[in-house]
Parts: structure tokens; sequence; C-alpha cells
């Protein structure tokens, strides 16, 4: 049983003072890792973000002023060594970490609108690569930085426990993220580094505009949904906060939906509702 010398004053409230964090996936301001970054710099933690290339750095850049964010550095994960400057940076300034963010996808857009059946090899690689291969890097390039334990949290989508219609090559490739988030559990538990992932529900971001009917699938979801309604940036990013506390200490290998409960309810026919899916 907790201890306390007085109930209940005062308040206990989240706090990551101290920590420092490594956010990967922030586009723009409607990217799901915007509210996740701005719940952890305002719980106290200090933080590092990455752009993906030039054209989004314009974007991003006010972003990590408004995060007060010490290191700001291109991460494209196709690029060879730009992962490992990141990490590099963040040994030479802090020697330490205590939370990442991994929100990052992508895919050639034929394969992404076409069949799983006709995936080039090119593009399934691609996926693969960008969303499992990057999370497994940055796994082992935390490690060593995580001397007194830490969390790394992982973005994903139902369509890797269900065929979701026209998710496609997605499906298969959130499938590997989530078994790989259980994997790096295993592995990395020893070290007292969670490893957990947020199933989050559709949510209106980049990602999610370059997407097939994406506005069917948001007015199915909230119909379908127990709580009868789709899902914000902010409630994901307050469970990502969660995670990166020691609230969720005892909490590894999990998948948490952050759906209104959409992934509870039996499949609907997308016939029936007239839905095309997309990646949220």
């Amino acid at each position: 049983m907790p201890e306390f010398d007085a109930c209940c004053d005062p308040a206990e409230l989240l706090d990551l003072s101290g920590r420092k964090g490594l956010v990967v996936g922030i586009a723009n301001d409607r990217s799901l890792a915007w509210p996740a970054a701005l719940h952890f710099r305002q719980a106290g933690a200090e933080l590092a973000i990455t752009y993906v290339d030039e054209r989004t750095k314009p974007h991003v850049v006010p972003l990590a002023a408004r995060l007060e964010a010490p290191i700001l550095l291109p991460c494209d994960v196709n690029a060879p060594h730009e992962l490992d400057a990141v990490f590099d940076a963040i040994t030479d300034r802090w020697g330490k970490l205590d939370f990442i963010l991994h929100a990052v996808g992508s895919v050639p857009p034929g394969d992404l609108h076409g069949r799983l059946t006709d995936c080039s090899a090119a593009g399934f690689s691609q996926a693969m690569h960008v969303s499992v291969q990057s999370l497994i890097r940055m796994a082992h390039l935390a490690e060593p930085l995580m001397k007194s334990g830490g969390s790394l949290i992982i973005l994903s989508y139902l369509g890797g426990e269900r065929v979701v219609e026209n998710y496609n090559v997605m499906g298969p490739v959130k499938a590997a993220l989530e078994a790989t988030v259980r994997y790096l559990a295993h592995e990395l538990g020893p070290s007292n580094i969670r490893v957990n992932a947020i199933s989050a529900g559709p949510v209106m971001t980049r990602a999610a505009s370059g997407l097939t009917g994406f506005a069917g699938l948001l007015d199915a979801t909230a119909r379908v949904a127990p709580l009868r309604r789709n899902v914000t940036a902010d409630e994901v990013g307050r469970a990502a906060l969660l995670f990166a506390s020691e609230y969720t200490g005892g909490i590894t290998g999990e998948v948490l939906h952050v759906d209104a409960g959409v992934h509870v309810e039996s499949p609907v026919a997308a016939a029936k509702m007239n839905v095309k899916s997309e990646e949220s």
C-alpha cells in the first residue's frame, strides 16, 4: 500500500521533471505525435524533436521552439546515419534517455492504394523498414542510454489486428509492429525498459489525408464505437503521457486501444457502411 503522510494534500499529478524524451514523427501540428509532445513538455520533460526532411522542417521548427526543445535534427529513417546522429546528439547533451515516442510510417502511394496481393517487393520492404525496423534500431540505440530503465511508446492501428477495408499493405505491417513490441518487451524487460503500443482510432492527420475514403471511416467508426464518437489526437497524446510516466511502471508488451472502444465491436461489412478505410 502507498504511504502518505496525510490524505490527500497535495494532489498527485503526473510529473516528468528531469526526464529526457525523444519524439520521432511530428510532421506538423496535426500529427498524432504533436499533442503527445505537448503533454510530455507540460509535465516537465525535456525533448529531442526530429523532422523527416527539408520539406517538413518549416512546419516542425516552430513547434520545436514552442516545446523549447534543445535538440532538433533531421531523421529520415531511410537515410543512412541520420537516426544514429540523433542518438549521438542525445548522448552528447544528456548522456541518458528516459522515453521515446515512435510515430512513423511510410509506404509508396501505389502500394498503399492497391491490393496487398499486388504490393511490390520494394513497397513492402519500405513500409516494413520505416514502421518496424526503425523501431528495432531505436531500441538498440536507446538501450545503453536507459541505464535506469525507460519507456518505448509506439503508435499502431486496429488494421494490424483485423482486416480493415482498403488498409492493404499497412495491415500486415502494423501486425509486425505489434509483434515487435511484444518481443522487445521480452528482451528489454530485464533492463526495466517497457515497450507498449497505442492503437489509436482514426484521427484526421497528414498521413490520413493521403488515404482513400477517410471521411467514411470516421463516420462509420463514430456510429459503431461504444462511445459513439471518434477519439481526438489529444486523447491519444494523454495515453502516451501515461506510458512515459511511472504510473504504467508495471505495464509492458501491451497494446492499448484508444479508439472509443471500436475494437470490441463485431466487424460490420464495409459494403453495408459504405466505408473505405485508411491509416490513422
